[in-house]
């Protein structure tokens, strides 16, 4: 029987995040695990993964890492102001994971930093951010969920 793996938590996902296959491994407090299985849309010309996903995989790993949720069914929500990324290798295999920790903040702001490993355990990317919470969100009760029109 294949491993069925959950729907999306719809807190957390968007059109663009389900358009580039990114999957939800563990949430928590202050902590965010993402991993994206490489497709032929995913790599660049010489056939490895694209610095374009590795980007986007540690912006929304980053962020996600700091909207962690106390109330089941209400959100917190945030934007990225700032991004650093730096590329250090090549993705090998056939899956890229990112590891995303809060490291410092405050009421409006946080501080996320991530790093990107391939299937062989291999650093290929790591990166800091910053995020502004949005109204509501400084609690980590959060608000309640309502969803925007995009299915």
């Amino acid at each position: 029987m294949p491993n069925r793996i959950p729907p999306p938590d719809p807190r957390i996902t968007s059109p663009f995040h389900e358009h580039a296959g990114f999957e939800l491994l563990e949430w928590r407090e202050n902590f965010a695990r993402l991993r994206v299985v490489l497709q032929p849309h995913h790599l660049n010309r010489h056939g490895i993964a694209h610095g374009g996903v590795m980007l986007a995989l540690l912006d929304e790993a980053g962020g996600i890492s700091g909207n962690w949720c106390s109330v089941p069914g209400n959100i917190r929500n945030s934007v990225t102001v700032d991004l650093n990324a730096h590329f250090v290798g090549r993705a090998a295999g056939a899956r890229m994971t990112a590891t995303a920790r809060v490291i410092g903040g405050g009421r409006s702001l946080f501080f996320a930093s991530t790093e990107i490993h391939d299937d062989h355990g291999t650093l290929v990317a790591f990166g800091s951010s910053t995020h502004r919470r949005a109204r509501g969100s400084e609690h980590l009760e959060g608000v309640p969920f309502q969803k925007h029109g995009h299915d």
